[in-house]
Order: C-alpha cells, then structure tokens, then sequence
C-alpha cells in the first residue's frame, strides 16, 4: 500500500435521518445480515476517453469558496497546475478530460472536491456496472488451489427498509472514462475513532483503473440507497432524499494496494487478489460522522480464516447489470471455496452468487463469535454470472486501513 504525506488541509445532499438498528441478529449468517456481491459497472456517457492511476491518497480540496471556485490545498493546487489541470475550471466539468497526460497517477495526487448537486437522481440511476469478468481459462484449476466451481445461488432480494434489515450497505459512484459507474460499499468500524468512523470499504476497481490507469473521480457514497427499495416506476421524479435517505457522501482520501494500481485489469488480472480499498468520506452537507448518522459500522476482520474455517460466508451490494437494475439490494449466501488465479497470488474466497455488475466491492461478511464482520469484498465473477470471488483480506489488506484510520480517520 502507499500513503502519501497529507497536504495542509484535508481532502457525497444531506436528507432526513433514519437510525439504522446498532445490533443485529446473529443466528445464523442469513438472519444476521442482508448482503450482496458482485463486479461493478459503467454508466452515462460522459465526453470522456481515457483513465487514470494511485494508492493511499488524500483528495483534494473541501468544495466550494463560496465563488464558485473549487478550493484545494496550496500545494496540490500547484501540482495540479503541472499538470496542466485549471483547478477553477475543474467543477464546471474540467473534471471530464481524461487526456492520458492529465490523468493523475500518483497517490499525492488524488483530486476528488466537492461538485455539490453532482449526483443527482437520475444520474444515480443512470450510472452502470464496472465489471470485472473473467473466463474459464482464467480460472483454470492447475493455475493453484481451486476448489470445483460452486453451485449458482439466487440472489436473493434483502428486506425493506435496508436500515433495518440490512448490514451499513450503501452504493459508491464514480466517474470514469466510459461514464459514469456505481459499484458497492460498506460502512466499516474505525479502530482509532470509534463510535464516529467515515469509513467505507469497497473494491480497490471502484476507485483505481489498475495498472493501465489512474484514480477515478467523484467519488461518492451513498449508504442506504433507494431504502425502502422502490421500484423504477415508483421513483420516477424522486428527490434526492428518497434515493439517499442519509445523504450523499465524498471521498476526501481514498487508499487501495499497490499490487492493484500496478496490476490490476480489466479481468481483475494479477490485482484481483488484492482488489480493495478504503474511502474515507465527508458529507455533502452537515458535520456529524457516517456511523452517527446511519448508526452502524462493520469490524473487519483480518485474519483471512481458510475457506475450509468457514461455514457460510454472504456477499451484499446493489447488482446493476440485467437482469438486474441498481435500484434494489440483493444477498447470496454459501459456503465458500478457495479460488487461484495464479500459484504465486493468494487463494481468493469463491461462492456461488448470480448477482451481477454493481455489486463490486459489496462487503462479504460472517458471524464470528456472534458479531458479523466483514471478511471480503467482490471483486471478479464469471460472464454468465454464476460465482463471484472476493479476495482474503491480511496483513497487507490491515496495514492500508491502519494507516488511512491513523493518518485521516476522525477528521
């Protein structure tokens, strides 16, 4: 993982608040929680054409000077002016030139200000799967220790309100060069600040390109989407309360591994199995933390148990990609089994699951001692959308979100 040194100052509207339930059942994975996995996917087009590059960052600027101009940090500014990059021009749609030239590689160089009124409903709704697919071929046995491709299990659709059913699930946006994409999330524990973490766990794809690429831009997180889970005819002309009952929430750091930003791909590649990221996030409008305002946050738990350890593992997040629309979350629960993509890489969890694209980076979670944590995240699954694998989450996985709680956690 890398960090980068944190400029002078730190780096998604705001509704009504709901109190999510603090405690949920434990009997049995199921009852305890409401998941759902699955790749993530692109959206409307935007004039764009390209993509960027990172690793541990802080993002740039706090939003608005009250003039219509985007503040950043002295410094980053400049770097940015390097780069070519006219930071006032930057919210009024600066942000969509994704020349290779100007695409910011460098974890320092994270830019994601503030757009207030960005992500509104219908490009919410609008926004599509980033999958990343893989073959037969990919997955072939004699490449490590693979267990025999599971069973398909049907995902199935999780209990209205998600504040009171489901794990802290949410949905993350992004802009990309194809559009605008949306993936999964998860509010997870802060270790350093607890009881007030801004913390969300995702897949390092939601918020990197990998190896050919750089950072993606506004980046957000919306936890509870569409909470009580309406149709798309009942959300015709929603307000942006309705589609975001806690609000719209900003990345202004974001971390991922490095074995991601150096190998990470379009399959997944030879990132897959490091395919994580953590966000930290700041409201669009107000002060209060994420875990006050949806009052839940998940452990997570970095033991990386054997899959043979585990009885039931469950994926949750938003499938975007048909049969499916983004509007409802979804869960799948199996027993795990052990995915290689290559001897030299960790094994990846694999269970069955047919969610799929916008389900990415959804959490993956088990009951350990009564208390669910989450364990993995989704990150690869098949074309025909059968299975879907997370990878282990260890030490390396540990020690990005150690440093992002230290370094920006409670601010």
């Amino acid at each position: 993982m890398r960090s980068a040194p944190a400029p002078a100052a730190p780096r998604h509207p705001s509704a009504p608040r709901h109190r999510r339930r603090t405690a949920l059942a434990a009997t049995g994975l199921v009852a305890a929680l409401a998941l759902t996995a699955t790749a993530c996917g692109g959206a409307e087009k935007d004039e764009t054409d390209a993509k960027p590059s990172g690793a541990t960052s802080q993002a740039a600027g706090t939003g608005d000077t009250g003039d219509g101009k985007v503040q950043l940090p002295a410094d980053l500014a400049d770097r940015l002016k390097e780069h070519g990059i006219d930071v006032d021009q930057w919210k009024d749609g600066g942000w969509k030139d994704w020349d290779k030239d100007k695409w910011l590689s460098e974890a320092k160089d994270f830019v994601n200000p503030v757009i207030e009124g960005l992500w509104k409903p219908d490009r919410m709704r609008a926004a599509k799967e980033a999958d990343k697919t893989v073959t037969t071929k990919d997955t072939a046995a004699d490449r490590g220790a693979t267990d025999p491709e599971p069973a398909p299990v049907e995902a199935v659709a999780e209990k209205t309100p998600y504040h009171d059913n489901a794990a802290p699930v949410g949905k993350v946006f992004f802009d990309g060069p194809e559009g605008s994409m949306v993936c999964s999330g998860t509010v997870i524990k802060d270790a350093n600040h607890p009881g007030r973490s801004n913390l969300v766990w995702t897949a390092g794809h939601c918020v990197h390109a990998g190896g050919s690429g750089g950072w993606y831009r506004n980046i957000a997180f919306v936890p509870s989407y569409n909470d009580l889970g309406k149709s798309e005819a009942e959300l015709a002309g929603a307000t942006t309360t309705e589609m975001a009952p806690y609000g719209t929430w900003w990345a202004d750091w974001a971390a991922t591994s490095n074995q991601w930003i150096e190998g990470g791909a379009e399959n997944g590649g030879d990132g897959a199995a490091y395919d994580y990221s953590v966000l930290h996030v700041k409201p669009e409008q107000g002060s209060k933390s994420l875990e006050e305002t949806v009052g839940a946050a998940l452990e997570v738990d970095f033991s990386a148990p054997s899959a043979a350890e585990v009885a039931d593992m469950g994926a949750w997040g938003y499938p975007a990609a048909p049969p499916y629309n983004g509007l409802t979350m979804f869960k799948c629960v199996d027993r795990p089994g052990r995915l290689s993509l290559s001897p030299s890489l960790p094994t990846m969890y694999r269970i069955g699951c047919t969610m799929t694209g916008g389900s990415s980076g959804g959490g993956w979670f088990r009951v350990v001692d009564g208390e669910t944590k989450l364990v993995s995240n989704t990150s690869i699954g098949p074309l025909d959308n059968t299975w879907l694998a997370g990878p282990q989450l260890g030490p390396e996985a540990e020690a990005m979100y150690q440093n992002m709680s230290r370094t920006y956690g409670g601010q």
